[in-house]
C-alpha cells in the first residue's frame, strides 16, 4: 500500500477540515486524521493534538501549492482562513460566531455525514437533541415571566404551539436556514431544503451552536427576538385560536368551491419520531402538503399552505 504524504499538519481540526475541502473542490482527494480523541462536537484542539491532511505522492507537489496559495498573514503566523460562505446567514442571525465550526456543524445533516468516507464530517443530531432542551426552557422561562396569572396547562399548550416543528420550519424559512443546509446528494435532490422536519431540525441545532459559543444570554437573546411575533400573537388573540382549517373552509366556501379534502400521504421516520405528511386536496388537486407530528397538526400546516397559496392567486 502507497504511503500517504502529509501535507497539512496543525492544532485545529475545523482548520483542517478547511483545507481538505479546499483540495477536494480542486480534484485532490485527501484523508483526516488526528491523534486527538473523537468528541461530539467539532472542536478545535489548540495545543491538544496534532491533526493531519494526507494526499497521494503524485498528489502532493500540487496540493501544498493550492494551499499555499490560499494562506495569509495573521499576525506574523500563516494561517489557512475559514470559508467566510456563512457570512449572509449569520448577518440575518444577528450574531457572528467565534467559532465557525460550531455553525458548519449545525447545518450538517446526516445525509452529508455519510456520504463522508474518511469520518471526520460531524452530523447535526448532537446538537439538535440539546438545542430542544435550550429551547424548551427558554421558552418554558419567557411564557412564566410574560403569562404569570395563566395556568399550567395553558403554558403548557403554549409552549407545544411555539416549540411544534411546523412553528420551528416556519422560523427557519424566515431565515433562509434551507439555503443553507449541508446535505447529502440523496437528500439534496428530493427536495431536502423544503422539508419541514430537516428545517425544524436544523433550527434546533442551530440554537446550540449560538449556546455553546455565545452561552446562555447570547441564545435567549436570540430566541427572545425570533419568536417576538409569536408572542405578541399570544399576548392580542392566543396562539391556539389559530385554526387554518376552518380559515380555508370558509374561504372556499366564499369562492362557491367544495371543502377540501385531507389525505395521508405517507409517514417518515422511526415509531417514537414520526411525522405524518398530509396533502389537501379540493376538486381532486392537491393543493399543498405538510409534515407533523400529528395528523391534526400536519392537516392545519397543509391547510394553511393552500389557504396561502390560494390567496395568491386571486
Amino acid at each position: 500500500m502507497t504511503e500517504l504524504a502529509i501535507v497539512f499538519r496543525g492544532a485545529s481540526e475545523i482548520e483542517a477540515r478547511v483545507v481538505r475541502g479546499l483540495l477536494e473542490t480542486h480534484g485532490i482527494p485527501s484523508l483526516l486524521s488526528s491523534d486527538v480523541p473523537r468528541s461530539i462536537f467539532p472542536l478545535a484542539v489548540d495545543g491538544l493534538g496534532d491533526v493531519r491532511v494526507a494526499v497521494r505522492p503524485e498528489d502532493a507537489e500540487e496540493a501544498q501549492r493550492i494551499i499555499a496559495s490560499y494562506r495569509i498573514e495573521v499576525n506574523g503566523a500563516r494561517v489557512v482562513p475559514l470559508r467566510n460562505e456563512f457570512d449572509a446567514l449569520q448577518r440575518i442571525l444577528g450574531y457572528r460566531f467565534r467559532d465557525p465550526g460550531l455553525l458548519e456543524h449545525a447545518l450538517t445533516h446526516t445525509s452529508r455525514a455519510n456520504e463522508d468516507v474518511s469520518g471526520g464530517v460531524f452530523d447535526n443530531e448532537s446538537l439538535e437533541f440539546l438545542g430542544d432542551a435550550v429551547l424548551g426552557f427558554a421558552i418554558a422561562d419567557l411564557l412564566f415571566r410574560r403569562f404569570p396569572a395563566e395556568d399550567e396547562g395553558w403554558k403548557s399548550k403554549m409552549k407545544a404551539s411555539l416549540v411544534s416543528t411546523t412553528s420551528l420550519a416556519r422560523l427557519a424559512e424566515q431565515l433562509n436556514l434551507g439555503d443553507h443546509l449541508l446535505l447529502g446528494r440523496g437528500e439534496e435532490k428530493t427536495g431536502g431544503r423544503r422539508k419541514q422536519a430537516l428545517l425544524a431540525d436544523g433550527y434546533e441545532a442551530l440554537i446550540a451552536a449560538i449556546y455553546l459559543d455565545g452561552g446562555v444570554e447570547q441564545v435567549r437573546a436570540f430566541i427572545r427576538r425570533e419568536f417576538a411575533a409569536l408572542f405578541e400573537d399570544i399576548r392580542r388573540h392566543g396562539l391556539s385560536g389559530q385554526d387554518h382549517k376552518s380559515s380555508l373552509q370558509e374561504y372556499l366556501q366564499s369562492h362557491d368551491e367544495p371543502l377540501p379534502e385531507y389525505r395521508l400521504a405517507g409517514t417518515l421516520g422511526p415509531d417514537h419520531r414520526k411525522l405524518f405528511e398530509v396533502e389537501v386536496v379540493v376538486r381532486g388537486e392537491p393543493i399543498a402538503s405538510a409534515t407533523g407530528p400529528s395528523k391534526k397538526e400536519a392537516e392545519q400546516e397543509a391547510a394553511r399552505l393552500a389557504l396561502e397559496k390560494l390567496t395568491m392567486r386571486s
